[in-house]
């Protein structure tokens, strides 16, 4: 019985790709960075298998050992952009050349909020890039008082709705959202609406909730998900992946509050009887502390699931792989605090993997699609190339 399960380690990215400049991130290094801010980030169990002998500018700071117990690399994104999105759906094998749009400078059209205001039947506040943290307690109150929908985005391609929980219930921000998906569609056809719930008793003290729910475009064509539920296995999908991908080419799902809780999940379903994929995404690195700039949180948010990465491993069964990369970078040490253009790290291990075996430099990360495919049986390379043979026993 062949699984395979892919762990997204969300934003953690290790070094500037060659165009980082085009995207403003020259310099960026998220892992790297974060090592050389915080000296006590301590990724040994990953490192074992190899993070810190990655060819990768600085890597060696992590942790090189003299022989990992893994194969190791690092991919270059294919695609135009640098978004969770337009990420894991060249995993998956979907290269996206033409990227997302944004709306970073100007806010959203008036055409477009006019429409989304009259389909809604309230005003909108906002509609300008910001953190989503920092605009819920300026716009918070006047929220409140007026029950008008905080809107606004970021560098990425989002469209994000706030709402407090005790003036718009989450389930009715969740039918705005919605309507808002069906409008941005076109030229406005931004990769994820999101929902932004949030709490708090006035004079700008809010906070987030984790009841957020994104509203992604639907895949523009077949991924290894749609491949493998196809030939009748399964795809067990952790975190925010249902999201991502639209809910398509899914078998079981299991949203999770946050990272802890992914990690536990990932866990479970290893330790369950099923073949096909588990695919699992871990978003605090991201959310929680590279969109805020927050190093500490970081970091011992990393060591925390390299501390449970022996718990998985040991849930493994004989036959699974299990590959761990990221979708873009976030590196919370740079003045800007939306994602960097990055490469992703590469690491893949199980009882008949191969150890020290180094990947290189990935073209694609739909090498990894290309891989499982070809793991599963699945005849689909996306144009990829799969690593397989370089790494099995």
């Amino acid at each position: 019985m062949k699984r395979a399960a892919i762990i997204v380690l969300d934003s953690v990215g290790i070094g500037e790709l060659p165009d980082a400049a085009k995207y403003g991130d020259e310099g960026s290094n998220t892992l790297v960075n974060i090592k050389r801010n915080y000296p006590a980030l301590d990724l040994k169990n990953m490192c074992a298998l190899g993070l810190g002998n990655i060819e990768a500018d600085g890597a060696e700071l992590l942790g090189k050992v003299d022989a990992p117990k893994g194969a190791y690399g690092r991919m270059f994104e294919a695609s135009n952009g640098k978004d969770t999105t337009t990420g894991h759906w060249e995993i998956s094998g979907i290269v996206t050349e033409n990227p997302f749009p944004t709306f970073t400078e100007t806010g959203f059209p008036k055409e477009l909020m006019d429409k989304f205001e009259a389909a809604i039947g309230r005003k909108t506040l906002g509609n300008y890039s910001a953190s989503g943290t920092v605009i819920i307690n300026e716009l918070g109150d006047e929220h409140v008082k007026t029950g008008y929908p905080i809107v606004y985005t970021s560098a990425d391609s989002v469209f994000q709705i706030a709402c407090h929980e005790d003036v718009i219930p989450v389930d009715e921000l969740y039918k705005i959202c919605e309507t808002a998906r069906e409008l941005l569609v076109g030229d406005y056809a931004v990769a994820r609406v999101i929902a932004r719930p949030f709490i708090g008793k006035g004079n700008g003290n809010y906070t987030r909730t984790e009841r957020r729910k994104d509203f992604s475009l639907a895949p523009t064509s077949t991924t290894v998900l749609d491949l493998i539920k196809e030939k009748g296995m399964d795809v067990a999908a952790i975190g925010k992946i249902e999201d991502i991908f639209e809910h398509r080419g899914m078998t079981m799902t299991n949203h999770t509050t946050n990272n802890n809780d992914g990690i536990d999940k990932t866990i479970e379903f290893l330790k369950k009887d099923f073949e096909g994929l588990l695919f699992t995404n871990l978003v605090d690195t991201d959310m929680i502390y590279g969109h805020r700039n927050d190093v500490k949180g970081y970091a011992e948010a990393l060591m925390y699931f390299d501390s449970k990465l022996p718990e998985i491993q040991a849930a493994m069964k004989d036959e699974d792989i299990l590959i761990i990369t990221a979708d873009h970078g976030c590196d919370p040490t740079t003045p800007s605090t939306d994602h960097s253009r990055e490469y992703v790290p590469l690491l893949v291990c199980g009882k008949h993997v191969k150890e020290n075996v180094n990947l290189g430099t990935r073209k694609t990360f739909a090498d990894v699609g290309a891989t499982v495919a070809e793991y599963l049986g699945i005849d689909e390379r996306f144009g990829a190339t799969s690593f397989l043979k370089d790494i099995l026993k």
